[in-house]
């Protein structure tokens, strides 16, 4: 009786340690690649910004906003948004040129539906946002500036919608920064 309980808990016995293993190998894997992969989102981001400002010198990140500056000037500001999507999270960098005007976002992420709400990560559709007063952010039919890409509207109101509801939080922080 006893050798067939031992005969039971021997698999399990097994599968415990192969799962305590699993977990360790890739609990190590992740501390080492941790650091690598910061360091790439960062340079992604400096590249990003490069591309937005082409001026930029130098740059601070503090409370979730980059300030960005040429010559120990403020030449403008920059922060991730995110939107709900119709295929999921859009991620989104927004570059403001000053407390007012949205200087040109870039689609950092989506999973938006190809070739229909993916077209959001097009020039068409970004361009739109070039040097576009922070309240003209809007779909045409709501009064705003931005035209909604045909059969994605709900990819173009997520990422209009991100752009003026994060926008206006950043600029009420950067108000507050003596």
């Amino acid at each position: 009786m006893k050798n067939s309980k031992a005969k039971q808990a021997l698999p399990i016995l097994v599968l415990t340690v192969v799962v305590l293993i699993a977990v360790s190998v890739l609990s190590f894997t992740h501390d080492i690649t941790k650091a690598a992969i910061a360091e790439q989102k960062d340079n992604k981001v400096k590249n990003m910004l490069k591309e937005m400002f082409p001026s930029i010198e130098n740059y601070k990140y503090e409370d979730n906003l980059y300030t960005i500056s040429s010559q120990d000037d403020i030449i403008g500001y920059a922060f991730l948004a995110s939107g709900q999507g119709y295929g999921g999270e859009i991620e989104i960098l927004v570059g403001l040129e000053d407390e007012n005007t949205v200087k040109s976002i870039i689609i950092i992420s989506q999973t938006e539906t190809p070739g229909i709400g993916a077209r959001i990560t097009e020039k068409s559709f970004t361009s739109q946002f070039v040097n576009l007063p922070i309240d003209d952010i809007a779909l045409s039919r709501d009064g705003g500036k931005i035209d909604a890409l045909t059969g994605a509207t709900i990819s173009s109101n997520a990422t209009v919608n991100a752009v003026r509801e994060t926008s206006i939080e950043k600029v009420r922080l950067i108000k507050e920064v003596p």
